[in-house]
This record gives C-alpha cells, sequence and structure tokens, in this order.
C-alpha cells in the first residue's frame, strides 16, 4: 500500500504545519471521533506520540487491550508485528491502522516462515519427537513416556509465525510472561521433550537459565549451519539465532563504568540483553516490570537502563527524585519505533475521518484463525 503524504488534508490540500499544529489537528479529529477511535502507543514511541496515546504499554499489555476494546477504529502507534496482533484479536468489526507501513522490527525480520518451516522439518525428523499438531488434543500436558517439540514464538514475529506456533501446539511469548509461558510449553513437551524458541535467542535463553536450564542444555538455530544431532540430543531449549539490535549494544563494561563513578547505583535490564548484561544486573524484566522498578526504586537513587532510549528519558523526567539514565549514552532509538511521527498520525486520522481505510492491518483469515489460538493461550499466562 502507498503512503499518501503526511501532510495531505482531507480535501487534498498540501499543508505546512508548525508541530503545534499538528498536535491541534490530532486532538481535535480525536474529540470529534469520540469512543470510536483508540490509540495504542508503545513504551518505545517519542513523546510527541506518547501525548496523544489513550493507553500506553509493552506489547502484551497493548496486545489485551486492544481485545478488549470497543472502538471501531484502533491506531497502533507501534510497529507491524504489533498492528498484525491487534488485528488478530479484534472483532470483525473493527478496523486496525498503523501510521506508518514501514515500521517494522529487525529482530521479526530474522525469522519466516519458510525458515521455521525448514527448521521444524529438520528437528522433527532427527530427534524423532511428536509434533504436537499430530496429538488428539494439541494443548494437553504431555503424558508419562510422552516427548514432543513445543514451538514458542515471542511477540516480536509475524502473523505467519504466530499462525505456525498456533497449528503446532504452542504458543507466544512476551518479555513479560515468558517464564510462565516457557513452563506451559515444558509441561506440553513432556520430560524428555523440547521447546523451539524464536526469533529472539536472548529472551529465550535468559528465561531457561532463570529456570533452572543450564546453558548447555541450549542450542543455537542458525539456519546457514548444519545441525549437531549430538547437541540436539542434549538440548531442551533450540534457540533462533535473532537478536535485538537495540539491546545488544548493552555490554558489562557500561555497567562497570556506572557503578564506578556511582558505587550505589541501582541497575535494571530487559531480558533481551546479552547473558552477561543480564547477570551483571540487579533487576531484569519487561518494559513494565522495569517502569515499575524505577518507580519503586527509593528516592535520590540512581538508576541505570538498559533498554530503549525514549523510555529511558521518560522514566527520568517522571521522576524528577531520582537520577534515570541509559548505559549507553550514545545508544539511538528504535529505529523502526521512531518512523511513527506525529505528521503520518495526523495523516491517519484524517482518512479515517474522511471514511478511507487508512494503512488499515489486515491478517488473512486462515492465518488469522490460527494465530489467534496462540495469542489466546499467551493472554490465558501470566508468570
Amino acid at each position: 500500500m502507498t503512503l499518501s503524504l503526511p501532510m495531505c488534508d482531507i480535501d487534498g490540500q498540501t499543508l505546512d504545519l508548525s508541530e503545534e499544529e499538528l498536535h491541534q489537528r490530532i486532538d481535535a479529529i480525536k474529540k470529534r471521533l469520540g469512543k470510536d477511535l483508540l490509540i495504542l502507543g508503545h513504551h518505545y514511541q517519542r513523546d510527541s506520540i506518547v501525548q496523544h496515546a489513550d493507553l500506553l504499554g509493552d506489547s502484551f499489555l497493548l496486545s489485551k487491550l486492544a481485545s478488549e476494546s470497543e472502538a471501531s477504529n484502533i491506531v497502533f502507534c507501534g510497529v507491524h508485528f504489533m498492528a498484525e496482533s491487534a488485528d488478530i484479536l479484534s472483532r470483525e468489526s473493527q478496523r486496525v491502522s498503523l501510521p506508518n507501513l514501514r515500521a517494522g522490527c529487525s529482530m521479526a525480520d530474522m525469522a519466516n516462515l519458510e525458515q521455521v518451516e525448514d527448521c521444524w522439518e529438520e528437528l522433527i525428523a532427527e530427534s524423532g519427537l511428536v509434533d504436537p499438531k499430530n496429538r488428539i488434543d494439541q494443548s494437553a500436558p504431555a503424558k508419562d513416556g510422552e516427548a514432543c517439540l513445543v514451538p514458542v514464538t515471542y511477540m516480536n514475529s509475524s502473523a505467519e509465525l504466530k499462525a505456525f506456533v498456533g497449528e503446532h501446539g504452542g504458543v507466544v511469548c512476551t518479555s513479560s510472561n515468558a517464564a510462565g509461558v516457557m513452563d506451559w510449553a515444558f509441561e506440553r513437551a513432556g520430560a524428555e521433550g523440547k521447546v523451539l524458541f524464536f526469533p529472539d535467542q536472548h529472551l529465550g535463553r535468559n528465561t531457561g537459565l532463570a529456570m533452572g536450564i543450564p546453558e548447555e542444555k541450549m542450542m543455537l538455530w542458525n539456519p546457514s549451519e548444519s545441525l549437531d544431532t549430538e547437541i540436539l540430543n542434549e538440548a531442551r531449549i533450540i534457540l533462533w539465532h535473532g537478536y535485538c539490535s537495540v539491546h545488544r549494544r548493552f555490554n558489562t563494561s557500561q555497567i562497570e563504568e556506572l557503578r564506578e563513578s556511582e558505587p550505589d547505583a541501582l541497575v535494571v535490564v530487559h531480558p533481551e540483553c546479552r547473558r552477561e548484561v543480564v547477570d551483571a544486573a540487579d533487576a531484569v524484566g519487561s518494559t513494565e516490570f522495569i517502569r515499575r522498578y524505577v518507580a519503586e526504586a527509593p528516592s535520590g537513587s540512581t538508576i541505570g537502563v538498559g533498554t530503549e532510549i525514549n523510555m529511558v528519558k521518560r522514566l527520568d523526567a517522571d521522576h524528577p527524585d531520582k537520577k534515570v539514565q541509559c548505559l549507553d549514552p550514545l545508544v539511538c532509538p528504535c529505529s523502526t519505533m521512531y518512523m511513527i511521527h506525529p505528521s503520518y498520525l495526523l495523516d491517519v486520522l484524517q482518512r479515517i475521518e474522511s471514511g478511507e481505510e487508512a494503512n488499515r492491518i489486515v491478517v488473512p483469515v486462515e492465518t488469522a484463525a490460527s494465530a489467534h489460538i496462540a495469542l489466546s493461550r499467551m493472554l490465558s499466562i501470566i508468570n
């Protein structure tokens, strides 16, 4: 779909708007559309988008809120996979729009359906494990002596991969409920079964380690490399080779430098960070966890945070009694989240008000049905 010019008014006139005028027009349309419109904003969005969001949260919370909404138009200020999930969970009468269709996710792009299907077929063939798709009740716990391969996909993945997981007795997870999801998956895999976790290796590894699974019981899958069956036989978790380019920037040297300058500093990081960063931090958790951690820290605290910079700056502004800083002073905002600009939001809202289907995200019916199964399982699991 081709984007219209972000400064194009309903009548087609080209506009040259100041930032103040942009926000005024957005607010005016929101007021006119009223309950027919819901704007969802991810924590990683810039402040000029967050100020217009009706609801703010991480991918788990926003997925839940989207499923509960009564609004006929949902505008998701996030990235493509989030808007897809909102469309899957919403009712047929609701329309989901993404202000900028180019806003994707580099991690999600590291695993596509063809690669995952090839991986799955090879793992099933080499391990001899049962595909839950062939069980009478896909989501039932494994029986004594039964060993299955259960797929788990991170929320940061395409609708096609969520559908694959739904078809093969698996589940979606977010960083908020990854541990609960892994427990669920292992219960269905059985004592001798395995979990295939994609696309983020670091979330999968850190979650497994926190559950007491040693790293030698995990193997890294790379579609460009041949499978080592000896390592596979010993593994409990098969980790896809993907990662988040933002969270990969954080390292232990940054933590050491902070603690040298601020001996009492606290450090909290996202589980998409590498293992050694998680091990060196005082706490690890989702974006919602990080928000609570900062809020509950004692007044006067210095807190180093390992996550996206827009969120860190907002936390610092929200807690003037504390010093909240990003572990990496040179880290850039998530480049794809940053594609959502107020001019694109205004453009979509103008087109919605004029009766257009503006940048609508529509997941094919069959894909949506299978993905809905996996997402519903995710929403039923809390840590």
